[in-house]
């Protein structure tokens, strides 16, 4: 019978499987990654495009060529694209990120043959109509409007600004920049960027050689190269900031603190990973322990570590009430400084170390989780020893090494201070 006075025994994750890809090349020389699991009859297609040709002038032509692709060709009205897709019972989104910008379909196998033209007409024959591109001229400047009088998106905005200044990475959005879109700027981005040799495709579920052919059949010929060049940034530490924005009406102050770090090719990313999991990168970490429940400053707060193609950076952030924002702040950098100064216990440090292997275990759910990860090794130029590393990592780093990490990357007379409210 089961004893329920006592509990499981408890056993330390040893290894993590991974689901790898299959590659495979279009006729066309597109790549396709194939994350295969046959157990249900659901594939998702990624197309991943890479952001290109930055100009400062510019700043919106890639978020907004990836918001309004699927408005119109000049085969389909948008509202044609949405009744097919629909009907189909697939789905269809598209979402822009610093480095790339995606195209995802969902689709059952049996519909491949009907949905996979619509998707190849929109990729490769656009035509942003202008009265789509003016609703979303007028949408997006409220929408702007709305956020910046939001304190925590105003810290974000402005602590990207002061990391990356005029970049992709950090480019201070203003209306001005929404009108001065134009149809023909759309068009000119949409055909340097949405081309056969600027594409990554990645496949997951249940995906065969018969889907593969009709992929191939759709996207393998008859789509345009371009000449296109990928966005290029260059980054230094930067002396430290301080970014007030007084609102003397705020209940609550918006708080932004961290500065440009290493990205995820650097050998030291995964313990730093450790590390920044201690201070603020899970609920029963070093600043919700002190800023939430001993001090009650805040209802929450957390750390975390960034890894774009380009860069890296840390950031603590958190919404605190305005009459204890000195205080709050105060906490946050004493957190840091224990951090440098003292090692860390053998208790704790087993915590997070279980936490964190947990935690990777259990985000591979899913075909599509598996893909996920492979996409983040395979666009910063890795391959998978990187997990191997990363496992071996959070289990054998020492305290010792995690204070040596703590002074290296946790240098705060380098941080960017952003406090937008009262303090």
């Amino acid at each position: 019978m089961l004893n329920r006075q006592q509990p499981p025994d408890f056993k330390q994750v040893s290894t993590i499987n991974f689901i790898q890809p299959e590659k495979r090349v279009l006729d066309n020389g597109v790549p396709v990654f194939t994350i295969y699991s046959g157990e249900q009859d659901l594939v998702r297609i990624e197309f991943i495009f890479e952001n290109v040709n930055w100009k400062l002038e510019k700043p919106l032509q890639a978020i907004a060529v990836n918001t309004l692709i699927n408005n119109g060709t000049n085969k389909l009205t948008s509202k044609e694209i949405a009744e097919q897709i629909d009907f189909y019972g697939a789905f269809f989104q598209t979402e822009y990120v610093q480095d790339q910008s995606l195209v995802t379909l969902y689709t059952l196998n049996k519909h491949l043959h009907s949905v996979l033209p619509i998707v190849k007409d929109v990729l490769s024959d656009s035509q942003f109509p202008q009265h789509e591109l003016d609703i979303y001229i007028q949408n997006q400047k409220q929408k702007l409007q709305v956020n910046l009088k939001k304190n925590d998106v105003l810290s974000r905005k402005e602590f990207a600004h002061a990391l990356f200044g005029d970049t992709a990475y950090g480019v201070n959005i203003k209306a001005e920049h929404y009108d001065a879109l134009k149809r023909e700027d759309l068009i000119e981005y949409f055909k340097a960027a949405y081309a056969p040799n600027n594409c990554t495709i990645v496949v997951s579920g249940k995906f065969n050689d018969a889907g593969f052919n009709l992929l191939n059949d759709a996207f393998g010929k008859d789509w345009e190269k371009s000449n296109a060049v990928k966005n290029s940034f260059n980054f230094s530490t930067k002396d430290k900031k301080n970014i007030y924005i007084e609102k003397p009406e705020a209940l609550q102050s918006a708080i932004r603190i961290g500065q440009l770090a290493i990205n995820r090719k650097h050998e030291d990313f995964s313990g730093l990973q450790i590390l920044n999991t201690v201070l603020g990168g899970y609920f029963g970490s070093r600043l919700m322990n002190n800023i939430r429940e001993d001090k009650g400053y805040t209802y929450g707060i957390g750390s975390g570590i960034s890894s774009l193609q380009q860069a890296g950076y840390l950031f603590i952030a958190t919404e605190v009430g305005a009459d204890v924002c000195p205080a709050a702040l105060q906490e946050i950098y004493k957190e840091i400084d224990i951090l440098k100064n003292e090692l860390i216990g053998d208790e704790e440090l087993n915590l997070v170390r279980n936490y964190m292997l947990g935690s990777m275990l259990g985000s591979l759910e899913n075909v599509f989780s598996h893909a996920d990860k492979f996409k983040n090794i395979y666009f910063s130029g890795l391959d998978y020893s990187y997990y191997t590393n990363y496992i071996e990592t959070v289990k054998k780093i020492t305290a010792a090494e995690l204070l040596a990490l703590a002074n290296k990357y946790f240098t705060t007379e380098n941080f960017t201070e952003v406090v937008i409210g009262r303090k």
